[in-house]
């Protein structure tokens, strides 16, 4: 066996990076307990245990940002702004980019919208329109529609998708395409290089929600001609509460106010105010310093890795998941393109999509979870127009992994569908206020958690 073989292997029998929670114990409905196979890290990734040590560092010195005179104050002040340089070097950002501090990449994208609405209302933009695909995240689907917008439905190529692209583009009007770096349904990278280039030849911007593209490849705004990006704290390894949007100020500046409050103004009389300019436009009130902070740290953190482990110990995990689901009868491995894995350095990240006919993807992914301690993701994931172009109307099921999985995790999948297939369910499982569960569940939460299994279910995470 070559040693480069050897070194893959290597890389994904173990984490790539210690993240805490990974040695959690779960309970499982038959009595025992094993360690958590955490394979939602799409929806959010634990935080790495430096960003959490880095949490613990800065908490003592923890208080109110520009408003205080303080030595904590003035702590937390050069913190917080400090955490703008360090994203914008993760990004490779442009130096007048403007980097604003927000909740998620949600409301990242509002906000840039209410900017794109000021600046339709203009009257050398009273025509132009928003662009996007029908494969993306309701965060860059559902911001779009409030203003005059078009969709692309995307090919069944990243090629053809490209061309149908060009042609909207073409036909004129278009101020701003939105799209995703990585589909969060299927972990498809799409070529944001390729579509920033085919924006701009046609006068448009370009936004790219990086959500799930962030936390798993190397973004570079400059190098790829990006206006704008979008990501979350919480999908990067610092689940603390924060976003980040950044890209080109000019629409930043006079954009409206995300949010109307203290620090985002020069002046304010009775029947009138003055907004500032720069990030604080946008971050009116008490600012999340220890989300901006620890957001920040991630990014050090994913910035310092070696891009070649890092991508290989990805795509070993990756690999050893679709072959095990691919070679169980009745398992479905979806994509969106035909031709993602060839096309230049698309590929995928670390998100496997897969149904199981016959079983109710939320009644597998409560069995996974009950009897064999496997954590999945079901449902629409929040991107009900990508689901149905892949004729899973119902949901389907969602693997994701990163820096703190392993091959064990992907094995203990495999192995857990593949008993469901040969042996069905090894217990009884109703819907509970929209969500399977086991029947007369006696497993309990930790002792400082309000709820116990069965009990917290919510409708909308069935359709979601």
């Amino acid at each position: 066996m070559s040693s480069a073989i050897l070194e893959n292997i290597s890389l994904a029998s173990s984490p790539l990076l210690p993240v805490v929670g990974n040695d959690l114990k779960a309970p499982l409905i038959h009595g025992a307990s094993v360690r958590y196979a955490n394979l939602d890290y799409a929806a959010s990734a634990p935080a790495v245990e430096d960003v959490a040590a880095h949490l613990a560092q800065i908490l003592p010195y923890y208080a109110s940002v520009h408003r205080g005179a303080g030595f904590a104050s003035q702590v937390s002040t050069s913190v917080y702004e400090n955490a703008r340089h360090i994203v914008a070097n993760f990004l490779g950002a442009r130096p007048d980019d403007t980097v604003i501090f927000t909740r998620n990449t949600t409301d990242s994208l509002n906000l840039l919208a209410g900017c794109v609405q000021t600046l339709l209302e203009s009257n050398s933009n009273a025509n132009g329109e928003v662009l996007y695909l029908d494969i993306e995240h309701h965060a860059n689907l559902l911001p779009w529609q409030a203003l005059p917008h078009r969709s692309v439905v995307a090919g069944d190529t990243i090629a053809a998708t490209l061309s149908r692209v060009e042609t909207q583009l073409r036909a004129g009007n278009v101020v701003l395409l939105a799209i995703t770096g990585a589909s969060n349904v299927t972990g498809e990278v799409l070529p944001v290089a390729e579509f920033s280039a085919l924006a701009h030849k046609y006068g448009a911007r370009i936004v790219v929600d990086a959500a799930q593209l962030a936390p798993h490849r190397r973004i570079d705004i400059a190098a790829s001609g990006i206006d704008y990006v979008a990501f979350s704290g919480h999908k990067l390894y610092a689940p603390f509460g924060a976003g980040v949007l950044v890209g080109r100020s000019d629409w930043l500046d006079t954009g409206k106010p995300h949010l109307a409050g203290g620090g985002a103004v020069k002046d304010v009389r009775m029947e009138s105010v003055l907004w500032t300019q720069g990030p604080a436009r946008h971050e009116a009130g008490s600012p999340n310093v220890l989300g901006a902070a620890t957001l920040a740290r991630a990014a050090q953190v994913l910035g310092a890795l070696d891009a070649n482990q890092w991508h290989d110990h990805e795509q070993q995990l990756r690999s050893h998941l679709v072959s095990g689901l691919q070679e169980l009868d009745g398992v479905t491995v979806h994509q969106l393109f035909t031709d993602s894995d060839a096309y230049a350095e698309c590929g995928s990240i670390g998100v496997v999509n897969f149904s199981i006919a016959g079983y109710d993807a939320g009644l597998v992914a409560a069995y996974l979870s009950a009897e064999h301690g496997v954590g999945v993701r079901d449902g629409k994931f929040c991107a009900h127009p990508a689901l149905r172009r892949l004729g899973l109307a119902s949901g389907s099921l969602r693997a994701s992994f990163g820096l703190g999985s392993r091959l064990e995790d992907a094995q203990r999948l495999i192995d857990g569908v593949g008993a469901l297939l040969r042996n069905g369910l090894g217990w009884d499982y109703v819907v509970d206020a929209g969500r399977w569960v086991p029947a007369n569940d006696s497993r309990t939460f930790p002792s400082w958690a309000p709820n116990t299994p069965g009990t917290a279910g919510a409708a909308p995470c069935a359709t979601d």
